[in-house]
């Protein structure tokens, strides 16, 4: 054998033996890279009543960015206001193996059965911004202070309308939320606080003489329900007055009074539109607002909602304290539910670029 060829022999053998001592190569492959593992395997189920408000779909997204941010899965469901759909979709998260369940419900009283389900697999249960009643299987509730929320809407009728000064008599005219949603109950007893002496002492009148929860709740919020009940107040109690103010506790229930008193000539020539209030500042209420219809709405920042429930979550199942603010008011009529209670703002035509726009909860181009 010549030297150059004994060369190249040797060469083969040094290469064969490394081979031969190294890892197998792996197979080749177009797939990506495996991503690193974030999740805590921990499932945190969450139960929101529907999408036809714009703020449920944040409150959701918002509640899915901020849990995953914090390693944990997330499964989202919305029941479209359908009560025998939500107690399914919890069911299904039940038995999925879900270790917390937060959820704003349709009714809170129709949860009890399934909610023992739950206890009685180790679940944590979070109410969200609506309480569950008639269980004693709710853990906690994250929530604004409801009562607060009537208090400012009131508040800026009271302020609109200069009640303060001795002005009036006014008309107004009275809307609640949906009777199965407690909080309803909160806003509007929030509200009387404010507005109750002022109708007492003649100040503000109510035409329709429709008064109390039982007389002008709104089932399901729905804004097609308010203003066929604000065309029929103003074809029976407006034909020859005025209302110089409308209560509404809520934007959907906002613009289908509006539109009712657009429809019969509120918002042009000698008859303005009336004081009209809402809550949970959104898009169509806001242009609304820039347009010179509705005169308020209410902020709650569902991002602050949506971190306090994850921070709760978080400490629970770190076997830390849970933060909590408040003992007291929440009765679900079997027990008093631990609560944290965020803060609401006024929101009016001088500082929704402000709240809402500055703070990034909307671009000014969602608001043209």
């Amino acid at each position: 054998m010549s030297r150059i060829k004994t060369i190249a022999f040797l060469v083969l053998i040094a290469v064969m033996l490394l081979a031969a001592c190294s890892p197998a190569a792996a197979p080749a492959t177009n797939e990506e890279p495996a991503a690193e593992e974030t999740s805590n395997g921990k499932l945190v189920a969450i139960s929101m009543p529907t999408k036809s408000s714009s703020r449920w779909i944040s409150d959701g997204n918002s509640m899915v960015t901020t849990f995953e941010e914090m390693g944990y899965e997330t499964d989202l469901q919305y029941a479209e206001d359908d009560i025998p759909n939500q107690l399914a979709q919890i069911e299904n998260m039940v038995t999925k193996g879900a270790d917390v369940l937060v959820i704003a419900a349709i009714d809170g009283s129709t949860l009890s059965d399934i909610l023992q389900k739950a206890h009685d697999a180790g679940i944590l249960v979070i109410a969200y911004d609506r309480l569950i009643t008639k269980t004693p299987n709710v853990d906690y509730y994250v929530t604004f202070d409801n009562f607060q929320v009537g208090v400012l809407q009131a508040s800026q009728i009271e302020t609109a309308l200069k009640l303060k000064d001795g002005n009036g008599p006014y008309n107004i005219e009275l809307f609640g939320g949906s009777p199965d949603d407690t909080n309803a109950f909160y806003f509007y007893d929030g509200a009387m606080s404010i507005l109750q002496p002022y109708i007492d002492n003649g100040q503000l009148v109510v035409q329709s003489g429709q008064m109390g929860m039982d007389k002008v709740s709104t089932l399901r919020w729905d804004g097609a329900t308010a203003q066929a009940r604000m065309d029929n107040i103003l074809s029976a109690y407006y034909t020859d007055k005025q209302v110089d103010a409308v209560l509404s506790p809520y934007d959907g229930l906002s613009i289908g009074i509006l539109s009712s008193l657009k429809g019969v000539g509120y918002g042009t020539g000698d008859l303005p539109m009336p004081v009209v209030t809402g809550q949970d500042a959104e898009i169509a209420s806001i242009k609304s607002m820039i347009a010179g219809e509705q005169s308020y709405t209410v902020f709650k920042d569902t991002r602050d909602l949506a971190k306090q429930a994850a921070l709760m979550v978080d400490a629970h199942l770190k076997g830390q304290e849970v933060p909590i603010n408040d003992t007291e008011t929440y009765n679900n009529e079997v027990k008093v539910v631990p609560s944290y209670l965020l803060v609401p703002y006024s929101v009016d035509i001088t500082n929704y670029e402000a709240l809402l726009v500055d703070t990034g909860y909307y671009t000014a181009d969602q608001l043209k």
